[in-house]
């Protein structure tokens, strides 16, 4: 199973949750794995090495900062350096905010449109050159449920969200007639530690179960009654870089349970 072989995927927002998930599942497939992210860097640079062990693929790491531009450019000159070219880029960095439109922390929304938006906008425009000379590249936009349906008090988050879903379409459109696609992933609820975060608050501030907590969280939107999961969130994501999707262009496939087909 190594139709990445040679390749190399450049992965932000890859030290932990769906991120980390979708790098394993490209390291699987042969490519070689640049990570991005805070924290533990060596406990998923061994997972991911381990993912692509038998493929003999190398992993790096840069640690830029993906609300600022600066910092972007030198993790992508890293990665030419290092690398030779970015063949696969998946932006996944995302943080979140919860509050009303009227209290919502001007900085707060800043942040929140420099690390989900703006950074794709970054890496894209210059991921795009060298896979325009080699004709060949995929580009995958984590987004969210968010980027197709609102949600009360996450104003910003959705923005955002919404926004990677256009960016994704016009880049896919801009890129039409060559071998460089475009797509956008829109994942309901995924088990990763931002969500576990939000079950603890619901379970403490109700005075209920975890267990109970996480049916309440999944009850009122994702019809399925179950989390999607960072592996198949990362399958999803080597589906989009095979040779199947050659002509997939400027989608938003959502993988939410049902929560967008209510």
């Amino acid at each position: 199973m190594s139709m990445l072989k040679g390749k190399t995927a450049l992965v932000t927002g890859s030290t932990s949750g769906i991120g980390l998930g979708i790098a394993m599942a490209l390291a699987r497939q042969g490519a070689h794995i640049v990570l991005n992210g805070f924290g533990d860097v060596d406990g998923p640079r061994a997972q991911v090495q381990q993912a692509g062990k038998e493929a003999g693929i190398k992993v790096g790491y840069h640690g830029a900062d993906m609300s600022k531009a600066a910092d972007i450019e030198a993790m992508m000159q890293y990665a030419a350096s290092e690398f030779g070219r970015v063949d696969i880029l998946v932006n996944n960095a995302g943080i979140q905010h919860v509050a009303k439109v009227q209290d919502f922390p001007v900085e707060k929304w800043d942040a929140i449109l420099a690390i989900n938006l703006s950074s794709a906008f970054h890496t894209t425009r210059l991921a795009l050159p060298a896979m325009q000379q080699a004709n060949w590249g995929r580009i995958i936009n984590v987004a969210s449920v968010h980027g197709l349906v609102g949600s009360a008090e996450k104003s910003a988050y959705v923005a955002a969200k919404h926004g990677i879903v256009g960016l994704t379409k016009v880049t896919a459109l801009e890129n039409a007639t060559t071998g460089i696609t475009c797509n956008a992933i829109c994942p309901g609820w995924v088990l990763t530690p931002l969500v576990q975060k939000q079950v603890d608050a619901k379970a403490a501030a109700q005075g209920i179960s975890n267990e109970e907590a996480t049916k309440l969280l999944l009850g009122e939107k994702e019809p399925s009654q179950q989390f999607t999961t960072p592996e198949e969130l990362g399958e999803l994501a080597a589906f989009f870089c095979s040779s199947a999707a050659n002509n997939v262009r400027g989608v938003a496939w959502n993988m939410d349970g049902g929560w967008t087909a209510q």
